[in-house]
């Protein structure tokens, strides 16, 4: 059966707060994951019912609950109400096409991040939201689709190795959001390829599949920068301490986190430019082109001007011209001609126009 959109405006006249998935419905009922670990011990396991996340929040340590699809509203309430999320986070979170954000509600942060990857069928673009919430000892994440992004962190957290299993639920955010960027240079490495050899086809034969290529390239670029400037944004922002569950030493990872999204930025304006100055070579490329074809064309031309004079003047046929009636007139009409184009050719050649 095929996919569905929900589009913004469905939202239109309702309540501020009102759950309205916008974004591609899928088929199926959501999966909730649970990982409660502290530094001894860790619990994995996929909830059946809801109740049970309370009883594992409740424990010593860090519990962190993954929700892999967001269209199954009534699963986003009733973890809103456990948790006593905001009705306007919720209805952040069921909306797949917010920008990246992060807002500080006191007891708790809220931030909507995108993925981002190649479609190896369509080869377009594509975008997933990924919402998290943290409060003391507890993160809850919300995926759009069903991803593998996270599972690096899983399989850490599973061998109890590194600082991830020792710190609070502000590191794990952290390293959620990491993730997510990790992803992006990924992106990044796969859009540089594309561009070199966009590069090698407008050295070699531009076409205007080569011209479309890039006009694709720059629309992702677009769509990239749209959703990382918002995040090297709002991590300067949890960088300056004004956020109580962010502890100090956090940030200092946030610190790295902000450097990467700066990099990708200035990778992102990088390869905006090569793109612009591709699209120039292009454009060069075919005037030159057209300028060879003209030239040719007007050398040809200019040949046969005096050619043409010469045969329309022994083409009048009147009765006083003494050539017609010569032997060899015809021989020698053709001889001239001939050394008149020789002459100019080697002319143009001498001046190099040829």
């Amino acid at each position: 059966m095929p996919e569905t959109y929900t589009k913004m405006s469905s939202k239109a006249g309702l309540a501020p707060g009102s759950l309205v998935h916008v974004g591609t419905k899928k088929a199926g009922n959501a999966k909730v994951t649970l990982i409660h670990y502290d530094r001894d011990s860790l619990e994995e396991r996929e909830i059946l019912s809801l109740d049970e996340c309370l009883s594992s929040s409740a424990k010593a340590g860090v519990t962190w609950i993954d929700v892999e699809g967001i269209h199954q509203l009534d699963t986003v309430e009733k973890i809103g109400k456990l948790y006593d999320l905001h009705p306007l986070t919720l209805e952040d979170i069921v909306n797949s096409e917010h920008r990246p954000k992060m807002e500080d509600y006191g007891d708790y942060v809220f931030i909507v991040l995108k993925t981002l990857s190649y479609s190896a069928r369509t080869g377009m673009l594509n975008s997933a939201q990924i919402s998290m919430v943290f409060k003391p000892s507890l993160v809850i994440s919300f995926q759009e689709a069903e991803t593998d992004i996270f599972e690096p962190l899983r399989e850490r957290l599973r061998k109890g190795k590194g600082r991830l299993s020792k710190q609070g639920s502000d590191y794990l955010a952290y390293a959620l959001m990491d993730s997510i960027i990790d992803g992006y240079f990924l992106l990044l490495d796969e859009l540089g390829e594309r561009i070199e050899t966009i590069q090698e086809e407008l050295v070699g034969k531009p076409s205007k599949e080569t011209l479309q290529r890039i006009f694709s390239i720059r629309h992702d670029m677009a769509q990239l920068r749209r959703f990382i400037w918002p995040l090297r944004d709002f991590t300067n922002l949890m960088l300056r301490g004004e956020i109580p569950l962010i502890q100090e030493q956090t940030r200092l990872y946030l610190r790295d986190l902000y450097d990467h999204t700066a990099h990708v930025v200035e990778t992102i304006d990088t390869f905006r430019d090569t793109l612009s100055g591709m699209i120039d070579i292009y454009l060069s490329s075919i005037s030159n082109k057209l300028n060879e074809t003209m030239k040719v064309l007007t050398i040809i031309a200019t040949i046969f001007i005096p050619l043409t004079f010469i045969a329309g003047v022994y083409g009048m046929n009147f009765e006083n011209m003494p050539e017609l009636k010569w032997p060899w007139g015809y021989a020698a009409v053709w001889l001239v001609m001939v050394g008149v184009a020789a002459s100019m050719l080697t002319y143009f050649r001498r001046k190099n126009w040829i």
